[in-house]
């Protein structure tokens, strides 16, 4: 079992938009559970399947299966929860470690968030400037809740 530790902030400002080069994602879940959660995920030419456990602060479970393209395009169509989730994210090196900024689209448009995987929660890490307010523990953010509660109907 993989473990995932992740730490996610609001951007602010647009000194990211240089750096890195924004690659869309389609993804979609099968189960959106807070329990586990099953993605199916398209990014530029290669497709994942992806089974998480529950947070515990800012650690899960992590499992992840490449799967062929045509079936996750057909899986994304026909039996995942709606809405999709499309974004584009970039990679960004900063301080030793990779930043995953992500703007979101369609129904989570205006919304744009960067990750960062640390290899403990106690990791130390610099944050570049456009990194704002830590959001990591906001269930709104995850991206298995903005299907349920898009960005667009908050208020």
């Amino acid at each position: 079992m993989g473990i995932e530790i992740e730490r996610k902030f609001l951007v602010t400002g647009d000194g990211w938009r240089a750096q890195g080069e924004p690659v869309l994602l389609r993804q979609g879940y099968l189960s959106s559970q807070a329990e586990r959660t099953v993605r199916v995920r398209i990014e530029g030419e290669h497709a994942v399947l992806t089974i998480k456990s529950k947070n515990v602060g800012a650690a899960r479970g992590e499992w992840e299966y490449p799967i062929p393209v045509a079936d996750a395009a057909e899986l994304l169509d026909r039996l995942c929860e709606r809405p999709l989730i499309e974004k584009y994210r970039r990679r960004i090196p900063y301080a030793g470690f990779v930043w995953e900024v992500d703007e979101f689209l369609g129904e989570n448009a205006g919304l744009v968030v960067a990750e960062i995987e640390l290899p403990a929660e106690d990791a130390q890490f610099d944050k570049p400037d456009w990194a704002g307010e830590e959001v990591t523990h906001d269930l709104r953010y995850l991206n298995s809740n903005l299907i349920k509660q898009p960005y667009s109907t908050w208020k």
